[in-house]
């Protein structure tokens, strides 16, 4: 079992940065995939970006390529996203999750542990 609290949305401008953080409790988190996901009113979540449980692999949808970096601590039992160059269409809430299926995977229905999410907005 792990739980799972987002921090570091806000509302900034179109070209601004953000870095969006998640704290989890729990003594299994540095065997856990993680990943980040989004989701905008209206529309189905997506994925965002994952990274192994070591934090040696990541994978990123098209979209956030080369904007955005997922980093993880696991000493700290942290995970982090790094958002540059935000865009209109970044704006979601965005949430933290681990697989606890141990795997390598942006299917949703792999993750097993959610957090609450945090509000990002960008401004036009």
């Amino acid at each position: 079992q792990v739980q799972l609290v987002e921090s570091g949305g806000g509302l900034v401008q179109a070209g601004d940065s953000l870095r969006l953080s998640c704290a989890a409790s729990g003594r299994r988190f540095s065997n856990y995939a993680m990943g980040w996901f989004r989701q905008a009113p209206g529309k189905e979540r997506e994925f965002v970006a994952l990274i192994s449980s070591s934090g040696g692999r990541s994978y990123y949808t098209d979209s956030v390529k080369g904007r955005f970096t997922i980093s993880r601590d696991n000493a700290k039992n942290t995970l982090a996203l790094q958002m540059n160059s935000l865009k209109p269409e970044d704006t979601a809430v965005y949430y933290c999750a681990a697989d606890g299926h141990y795997s390598f995977t942006s299917r949703i229905d792999s993750y097993d542990y959610w957090g609450q999410g945090t509000q990002v907005t960008v401004s036009s």
